[in-house]
């Protein structure tokens, strides 16, 4: 079969599918999208292609896929299908690319916001303090900065402002005077040696998750990922169907935080706006109120499913 695929740049050479990621709350995710057969839906983090392939196996002969994905190393997974389209970008620009292909609306959009497993356990990607690989962090491996770029050149106050916004430490401005002390001796461009640095801020009973944070912090900053989500958010607005779903995976309390306000009040602060009569008003109805997460069995086979908040919203029709 021909294979679809928009890119920014010249076409690559594609692969099958393969073992790159071990979706969370797979089942309920897609159940979440509540597929139509001829419907028309789009991953935005196409990733591995699990989301994807079990989207496609509920789609009939007229229904179509997008998957987006700005990571090249995702390019291996697409998926070989005449309904499925596959773009090299940025969910940033969704709107613009339903453009390009001449959508005007979809019936669904799905968000995973989590980092792969492969992301984690490729070294000189530099996602995890596990290994010491290169401090990048970089989603779009041709972006100009990377996790090192931004410890070598913020400034400590805006050190301070990423750590304590993104990874919510409260020593956040020690951390930073400290790393623009170290600087000035030698710049940033492994992990071991910037773990070295901050290691006397984190007691061996919580060095792990304080790790975790700084991480955290430095990649969603390095990937404007609360901007990117943002947009999405206020995008779906106007490229959904009415009465079609929006499903988001989140991974800590600051994205979940802003699917949650966004879901129930239609703004990112959850400032709520009622009607004469009480009403709230809001372009989207929360189809789960209680937020859905793993069980045990799930965290079991995939540990990493034990961060997992799931939330599905529809647009509301009228």
């Amino acid at each position: 079969m021909k294979k679809n695929i928009t890119n920014v740049g010249n076409s690559v050479p594609l692969q099958g599918l393969g073992v790159y990621h071990t979706p969370a709350l797979l089942n309920e995710t897609i159940d979440g999208l509540n597929i139509k057969p001829d419907g028309i839906y789009v991953d935005v983090t196409f990733g591995g292609g699990g989301h994807s392939k079990e989207i496609l196996n509920k789609l009939g002969p007229k229904g179509k896929l997008l998957g987006f994905d700005q990571d090249e190393d995702a390019v291996k997974n697409i998926v070989e299908d005449s309904r499925f389209i596959f773009v090299q970008s940025n969910f940033l620009y969704l709107k613009n690319f339903l453009r390009y292909h001449n959508i005007e609306k979809v019936d669904g959009i799905l968000a995973d916001l989590g980092v792969s497993s492969h992301h984690f356990d490729v070294a000189e990607r530099g996602f995890s303090f596990r290994y010491d690989g290169a401090l990048d962090m970089r989603m779009n491996t041709k972006s100009p900065l990377t996790a090192a770029v931004l410890l070598n050149t913020y400034s400590e106050e805006q050190l301070a402002d990423v750590f304590y916004l993104y990874g919510e430490l409260h020593n956040s401005r020690k951390i930073a005077r400290t790393i623009v002390i170290a600087r000035s001796n030698a710049l940033f461009d492994r992990i071991f040696p910037f773990i070295e640095v901050l290691k006397p801020f984190f007691g061996r009973e919580k060095e792990k998750k304080d790790m975790a944070r700084v991480f955290q912090a430095l990649r969603i900053e390095v990937n404007k990922e609360m901007n990117v989500l943002k947009s999405l958010l206020s995008q779906s607005l106007e490229v959904l169907q009415p009465g079609g779903r929006l499903v988001v995976l989140t991974y800590h309390s600051l994205e979940d935080r802003l699917v949650k306000n966004f879901f129930r009040s239609g703004n990112f602060e959850g400032k709520l706006e009622k009607d004469f009569y009480g009403n709230i008003l809001s372009p989207m109805k929360a189809i789960n109120n209680k937020v859905i997460v793993a069980d045990e069995a799930e965290i079991a086979r995939n540990p990493r499913a034990r961060s997992a908040k799931l939330r599905i919203a529809e647009l509301k029709v009228g």
